[in-house]
C-alpha cells in the first residue's frame, strides 16, 4: 500500500512517473540486442495467471514499456482484509478489484503493480504486458506501485494487512518462488529486495512482512542456488515512526525538525503535536503525501549532515547527542552523514541500491 495511513483500508498505490518510453507490438527497439534473451539462473516460472485469466478489463491507454531491466523488486501488501477465502476465484475479485479503484478512483490507465499475489498464493499478472515481458527478460513495464521506483523495480503486491500477522504459507511460498524467478530473468541480486517503506513514508508492506525481508533475501537466494551471507541479507534503513511511537529515535526526530525551523516539543513521545509537525515538515520538503509518518521518503531529507564539534548546541547536534549517549567517544564519528544516522538508528545494514526513475526516455 502507498500513501501509507493505517487506518485507511482498500487498494492504494503510487503515482505514475512520466517520461517513459512507450513501444506498441512489433515496435523494435534502439539498442536491443539481437537474440538477446533472459538472465536467468535457470529458476522455473511460476504458474502466472495472465490478465486475460483474470478478467481484466483493457487498459485505457498504452502501457508504457523501457528498454532496460528493472534493478531490485519491491514488496507490498494490500491492506486489505485477511480474508479466510483462499480460493481462486477470491484471487480473481482481488485483482479486479485492485484494477477498478486503480482506473476509476486513481484515473491511471492500468493496474498500478506487476504482479498481485493472493491469500491463496495464487500469482496474477497486474498490469497488462507485465509477464509478457517478464518473460523475455531485457525489457520494464513501468508500473504505478512507488514513485520515483516505477521503472527500476518490479512491484508485488501481497493480498492482506501484515502489521502484527505473518503472511499465510501459501503466500510466503508464491512470494519466494515469484522473487527467484523474476531475479533469475533479470539479473537482480537476491538482496534487492526491498519494502515500499523503504522509500516512501507508508507503513507498506506492514511490520510483519517487513521484518521477514532478510529470510525472503535468504531464500530467494538458496532457490537461485546462491550463497549470500547473513549480514548482507540486512539492508540499510530508516525507522518507521508514527503516532504512539516513543524513545530515542522519536526524540531525535524531533530535535531534527526543530533544527529544520518546525516548532515541536521534544519529549519522545510521538503525539499529534510530532504528527502534525511531521507534516508541515512534509509538505515544506514537497513529500508525495504529507501524512506524518516519518519513513523512507522523509528521514533522508530531515537526517542532514552533521558536523559534531562545529555545531555542538545545535539542534541537530542534540539529535545526535540522543542516540549516542552511552556510546564511546571513538564510536561516534566526527561528520554524522546518512550511514551514520542509520548506524545510530540501528537501522545500518548492506548498502541499498539507490537506482530511480530515469528523467526521460533511454538515449
Amino acid at each position: 500500500m502507498v500513501r501509507g495511513d493505517l487506518g485507511r483500508r482498500g487498494f492504494v498505490l503510487g503515482g505514475l512517473t512520466t517520461g517513459a518510453l512507450i513501444a506498441a507490438p512489433g515496435i523494435g527497439w534502439a539498442g536491443e540486442r539481437p537474440g538477446g534473451g533472459a538472465v536467468t539462473d535457470g529458476v522455473a516460472s511460476p504458474d502466472i495467471i495472465d490478465c486475460a485469466g483474470w478478467g481484466a478489463r483493457p487498459n485505457s491507454a498504452i502501457v508504457p514499456i523501457w528498454n532496460q531491466r528493472p534493478v531490485k523488486i519491491l514488496v507490498h501488501h494490500t491492506a486489505s482484509a485477511n480474508v479466510a477465502d483462499t480460493s481462486r476465484a477470491a484471487a480473481d475479485r482481488v485483482a479486479r478489484a485492485i484494477q477498478n479503484f486503480h482506473m476509476d478512483s486513481r484515473g491511471w490507465l492500468d493496474t498500478g503493480q506487476h504482479f498481485t499475489i493472493s491469500r491463496g498464493g495464487f500469482v496474477l499478472e497486474g498490469r497488462h504486458r507485465s509477464l509478457e515481458v517478464l518473460r523475455i527478460g531485457q525489457r520494464q513495464v513501468e508500473g504505478a506501485h512507488c514513485t520515483g521506483q516505477n521503472v527500476v523495480a518490479v512491484g508485488i503486491e501481497n493480498e492482506g494487512t501484515y502489521i502484527d500477522q505473518d503472511p499465510p504459507g501459501a503466500l510466503w511460498d508464491s512470494l519466494r518462488t515469484t522473487c527467484a524467478y523474476i531475479c533469475g530473468q533479470y539479473g537482480i541480486a537476491p538482496t534487492e529486495l526491498y519494502g515500499h517503506r523503504d522509500f516512501k513514508n507508508t507503513i507498506c508492506p506492514g511490520d510483519r512482512l517487513y521484518g521477514m525481508l532478510p529470510r525472503l533475501r535468504s531464500e530467494v537466494a538458496e532457490v537461485l542456488g546462491r550463497r549470500v551471507e547473513e549480514a548482507d541479507t540486512h539492508k540499510a534503513s530508516w525507522p518507521l515512526l508514527r503516532a504512539g511511537d516513543t524513545g530515542d529515535a522519536v526524540l531525535a526526530a524531533q530535535y531534527l525538525l526543530r533544527d529544520a525551523g518546525v516548532r515541536t516539543n521534544a519529549d519522545g513521545r510521538y503525539s499529534p503535536a510530532t504528527v502534525a509537525a511531521v507534516t508541515e515538515f512534509q509538505q515544506a520538503t514537497g513529500a508525495e503525501e504529507p501524512n506524518g509518518i516519518l519513513g523512507g521518503e522523509s528521514w533522508p531529507v530531515l537526517a542532514r549532515t552533521v558536523h559534531r564539534t562545529a555545531e555542538a548546541g545545535s539542534d541537530a547536534a542534540r539529535a545526535v547527542g540522543v542516540l549516542t549517549a552511552g556510546r564511546s567517544a571513538e564510536a561516534v564519528p566526527e561528520t554524522v552523514d546518512h550511514p551514520a544516522w542509520q548506524d545510530l538508528l540501528g537501522t545500518s545494514g548492506s548498502p541499498v541500491n539507490t537506482a530511480v526513475d530515469p528523467a526521460g526516455p533511454p538515449q
